[in-house]
């Protein structure tokens, strides 16, 4: 049985990665620290940015937060894909390609 308190898990935000603390309750509490500032981001310092960042910090251990982030990447990448005028095959479609 691997030992995951020792290791560090990386989460990757585009072409970087970032490194967050092997232990499961750690990881919780930053991302908790993270929604709370998010919500309070009208304030000075803290931002609305931590919002999004927290999520995806929890989304590592709690499912449910897990199956909401993957819905929202689901749903974000057909909106995006539908404002490129791709196809669901990732195909270009007539208005695209002049034909």
């Amino acid at each position: 049985m691997l030992c995951k308190g020792l290791s560090m898990t990386k989460v990757r935000l585009g072409n970087r990665s970032v490194s967050l603390p092997g232990s499961r309750i750690a990881r919780i509490v930053i991302g908790v620290l993270l929604v709370v500032g998010g919500v309070l981001g009208f304030l000075p310092v803290v931002g609305f940015w931590m919002l999004p960042l927290g999520i995806l910090v929890l989304s590592i251990d709690l499912a449910p937060v897990r199956r909401l982030r993957r819905r929202v990447e689901v749903w974000w990448e057909k909106r995006r894909r539908r404002r490129n005028g791709e196809t669901e095959k990732g195909r270009w479609t007539s208005r695209e390609n002049g034909s």
